[in-house]
């Protein structure tokens, strides 16, 4: 059932004037799912923002709030819940796409990023923290997911040579979208308004101090979220978004700023690399055996391109990296199912070993 307001909770994370459902991302793909009887007693409501055990939910006629059971479906931020008429939680709707990690740590969970995401801006700075590796990383996941990547490279004005680190991205995939920009400047962001339209929900993610939440503010035109420096010596800087929430913009769409990521790992994203990397597996076609490791075997197509200088080393590398850190956190998220599955079935079996007891 929902909560009172309470001081401690931070405050309303978008306009006291209600927003329609297109306003919210809602689409066919969602109206679809409901059945005769829930689209005459029940309404939608997107989540957008989590406070520890309070989810923030947006609905046509306003905000509202909920308070997580440990009965419901694990719940993202950008969400579709169906209310009852006591606006109570009565179903998850299934998602049109879904943004998550192997949880940060040893613990083997899938941690949520986000839900219903139309595009991903992945925000890389022109510093220290320009990483390739890394940007082929987030492709990874955001391809799984099946989200449009956009790569935003920021502080192009504190850049001496922008073109040369734009090159470097689109030689990773000539169809990438790519967009250089200076986040303090409203005309260079303009660019991305194409991605933020009326309905569109989008999602910034990257490092701390690349200068998301600064693109933010300017294409909201006011101050959403605190900025923050960085260190001169690394360029590395600090978190200023403590946790996920979906803001409204004026031009319509819905943005979600995510906190600054020290760990990015991977899992269950067979497909997520394939097609970040599918011209290594087309390459990799093209080898002697079928069941080539890309190593020292004869024939192998792909070290034939690192040796011509058609493949970049490191880009292999990256390839191979991403490619047993798959292997070995699907292992462990298989091993802990099992687990969970087979500690379900032994408290089944304690539990009917205990009513024929108690029926003698």
């Amino acid at each position: 059932m929902t909560t009172n307001l309470t001081t401690n909770l931070a405050t309303s994370t978008f306009s006291n004037s209600a927003l329609s459902l297109p306003q919210l991302g809602w689409k066919p793909f969602f109206q679809q799912q409901l059945t005769l009887e829930e689209y005459d007693f029940t309404q939608p409501a997107r989540v957008m923002a989590e406070h520890r055990s309070i989810l923030v939910l947006a609905t046509e006629h306003g905000e509202t709030r909920l308070d997580r059971h440990h009965n419901m479906p694990d719940i993202a931020v950008g969400d579709w819940l169906l209310l009852d008429q006591d606006q109570r939680f009565h179903r998850l709707l299934e998602r049109s796409s879904l943004l998550s990690r192997k949880a940060p740590g040893t613990d083997r969970k899938v941690q949520l990023i986000g839900a219903n995401l139309d595009t991903a801006f992945i925000v890389s700075s022109l510093n220290h923290d320009f990483n390739l590796s890394r940007i082929e990383r987030y492709l990874s996941i955001i391809n799984q997911a099946e989200i449009e990547p956009v790569i935003i490279l920021t502080k192009a004005d504190l850049c001496s040579d922008p073109d040369s680190f734009l090159d470097q991205v689109r030689n990773l995939d000539p169809t990438l979208q790519v967009e250089l920009v200076n986040s303090l400047d409203a005309s260079t962001s303009d660019l991305l308004k194409t991605w933020c339209n009326t309905g569109k929900t989008t999602a910034f993610i990257g490092s701390s101090g690349v200068g998301k939440s600064t693109l933010i503010n300017t294409l909201s035109g006011h101050e959403l979220q605190k900025t923050g420096g960085i260190r001169e010596d690394d360029s590395k800087g600090k978190h200023t978004t403590r946790s996920r929430a979906l803001q409204p913009l004026e031009a319509g769409g819905l943005l979600m700023d995510t906190p600054g990521m020290r760990e990015l790992q991977i899992a269950d994203c067979v497909e997520g690399v394939s097609e970040t990397f599918a011209d290594i597996e087309e390459l990799a076609l093209n080898c002697r055996f079928a069941d080539c490791s890309h190593q020292a075997e004869p024939g192998c197509a792909v070290q034939q391109a690192i040796e011509s200088g058609d493949l970049d080393p490191r880009r292999f590398k990256s390839y191979s990296k991403l490619l047993r850190e798959q292997a070995i956190n699907a292992q462990s998220l298989a091993d802990r199912r099992a687990d969970s599955k087979a500690l379900g079935k032994f408290y089944k079996r304690v539990q009917a070993d205990s009513r024929r007891l108690k029926q003698r």
